[in-house]
């Protein structure tokens, strides 16, 4: 059984990416009814103020200063009005761009924050940050949640160190081809425990432009375009 090993400096992050489709459907429902309601009060505040100098006494009319400030509270909210519009239009605005960008990505290979990858042709690669030379922990599981393998390395500081596993478990069994996550746990030469973080590569094979922002589908995860490291051809 062939591994190689190399090492992480954070926490190991999650590769997959919950749905943020019911948190922009709330922000999306909370700005139109924002939207409505400052609309409203709007229409209301007109039709008071027409109706109060349709009624006002000729002989006792308005103060100055009092319609003075009626009509700047009117010029205010006619501007909140507008500068909502111009709001939403630089947020469409903005989800076009973020999905014009995440499209450009299918058929790349990508490297992001993860530690999921695809089993393929007996073979399965992360990336692992180490902060300080520390020994080691590797365990990988399956999509069932079954430890497949475990083994020990001694690792030295450094980014992006690759750790290759043939497929083949600690008893020599030789695992099918999926969905594999690797954990990793370090501790330095004083036993104090060091902070590793993974990444994994993969072709991005689809965009999920229904959610926000848009989400790339690698090796069967989800993840955002912020969570990419690097895109190779």
């Amino acid at each position: 059984m062939a591994t190689t090993a190399a090492i992480t400096a954070s926490p190991v992050v999650s590769g997959t990416t919950s749905s943020s489709a019911s948190s922009s459907s709330s922000t999306s429902s909370l700005s139109s009814s924002t939207g409505s309601t400052l609309a409203g009060n709007f229409q209301t505040f007109l039709s008071l103020l027409t109706t109060q100098l349709q009624n006002q006494n000729p002989l006792d009319p308005l103060d100055t200063n009092q319609f003075t400030q009626q009509l700047v509270e009117f010029a205010s909210v006619e501007q909140q009005l507008k500068t909502n519009d111009q709001l939403s239009a630089l947020v469409a605005l903005q989800q076009t761009t973020q999905a014009t960008q995440a499209l450009g990505f299918v058929g790349k290979t990508a490297v992001v924050d993860g530690n999921t990858t695809a089993l393929s042709n007996s073979s399965a690669t992360w990336q692992l940050n180490v902060p300080s030379s520390s020994a080691v922990n590797i365990t990988i599981a399956n999509s069932k949640g079954q430890t497949v393998f475990t083994g020990s390395y001694s690792a030295n500081a450094g980014d992006n160190q690759p750790f290759a596993w043939n497929c083949q478990g600690n008893d020599g069994t030789q695992w099918p081809d999926g969905l594999y996550t690797l954990t990793a746990t370090a501790a330095d030469s004083s036993g104090n425990p060091v902070a590793i973080s993974t990444q994994v590569g993969g072709t991005v094979s689809s965009v999920d432009l229904t959610q926000t922002p848009p989400l790339l589908m690698i090796n069967g995860q989800s993840y955002t375009v912020s969570q990419v490291k690097s895109i190779g051809v």
